[in-house]
């Protein structure tokens, strides 16, 4: 290292790092990401089926605020967009909540809607994902989730 005189007479060294040491933390980083990096690549389908069962419980939850304001669940021909805007036929007495009950219909993580049936076949509604493949059954990411997983 080159030592500089200041103006008040001291010397001083110019800091900087060795190329040994930056040569340490390559390697350091190198082993970290090589740890790292695989663990984190496996999950990003994970976070798809976790995003889907959160949309469902927020669905869910708003089918529940629905029913208690208009009687009764959403039908089928009616669709689960009956949350974001009210459906032509409401039984009288029915005090559909202005604004809707969510504030734009979510998509499944995949680009595509979530699908509505009432009655459900696994209880009073069934929404659900038909998955990557968008197509019933199926199998890994391919498969269906629905609010009978996200009890």
């Amino acid at each position: 290292m080159v030592a500089k005189r200041h103006k008040y007479g001291r010397e001083s060294r110019s800091s900087g790092f060795t190329l040994i040491e930056v040569m340490v933390v390559v390697v350091i980083l190198s082993i970290l990401a090589a740890i790292v990096v695989p663990k984190i690549m496996g999950k990003p389908d994970e976070a798809r089926v976790t995003k889907v069962l959160s949309d469902i419980r927020s669905l869910s939850a708003a089918l529940d605020l629905y029913r208690l304001d208009n009687f009764t669940y959403p039908t089928t021909d009616q669709g689960i967009e009956a949350l974001v805007t009210a459906p032509g036929s409401l039984s009288s007495g029915a005090r559909y909540q202005e604004g809707g009950y969510i504030d734009r219909m979510p998509k499944d993580p995949w680009g595509n809607a979530y699908n509505y049936l009432q009655p459900g076949t696994h209880g009073s509604f069934d929404i659900y994902s038909l998955g990557a493949d968008n197509a019933p059954g199926g199998q890994g990411a391919n498969a269906d989730i629905g609010n009978w997983d996200a009890e």
